[in-house]
């Protein structure tokens, strides 16, 4: 399977910046999109930001402005940069990926990382 790997989290004030980054890896895969989710105790994961192999970005309507996600296709990374960070970005940030792995066929995969915390606290 396609594995991700995530880093860049921390503990921020409110208004600073952080970038979150992922890496995939597998022996033989093709990513379509990737994307990155959060998500508090109590509350469903949510969609913060995706980005297709094409380049064409989505994101949540709170990051809008603030957040920028950008991949290297060559690399089979992406990157979340996240700047004005407020109180309400504290979450679990998770790195997300489909496309296609090829074991003995291809066949399509969906991955998550592992996690990374986010804290903005003043």
């Amino acid at each position: 399977q396609v594995q991700l790997v995530e880093s860049g989290g921390g503990l921020v004030q409110p208004g600073g910046s952080l970038r979150l980054s992922c890496a995939a890896s597998a022996r033989i895969f093709s990513i379509n999109s990737m994307a990155w989710y959060r998500q508090t105790p109590g509350k469903q994961r949510e969609l913060v930001a995706a980005i297709t192999s094409g380049g064409i970005t989505n994101y949540a309507d709170s990051v809008k402005g603030r957040f920028t996600i950008s991949r290297d296709n060559a690399q089979n990374t992406v990157s979340l940069e996240m700047n004005s960070l407020k109180l309400e970005d504290t979450a679990v940030y998770y790195c997300n990926a489909d496309g296609l792995w090829y074991g003995t066929k291809w066949l399509p995969f969906t991955s998550w990382g592992q996690g990374t915390q986010v804290t903005v606290s003043s």
